[in-house]
């Protein structure tokens, strides 16, 4: 608990004890930086609704019924002759 108080002083004392920096950020690199914010939240937000999106898609295809006509299988055409190729599960 001491060191807690002692941290706390001295982060206090710090930010109080600070002078201003008096610098000038451009608008070109204000927006440079609002640009990799922007792409850094969007690219969070994406794999988020991926990640969030992958169970429901799932579930939405095996919620389909198969269609009698259709074979899902892929055919495969050697020479002259078709084959279907075997269903691996």
């Amino acid at each position: 608990m001491n060191k807690l108080i002692v941290a706390v002083a001295v982060i206090l004392g710090a930010a109080t004890l600070a002078q201003p920096a008096f610098a000038y950020v451009g608008p070109g690199a204000g927006l440079s930086l609002l640009g990799a914010l922007w792409g850094l939240l969007l690219a969070l937000f994406a794999a988020i609704g991926f990640v969030v999106a992958w169970p429901v898609r799932r579930w939405l295809k095996r919620r389909r019924k198969p269609d009698a006509q259709s074979d899902p299988r892929p055919t495969v055409i050697a020479g002259s002759e078709v084959r279907r190729t075997p269903q691996h599960r």
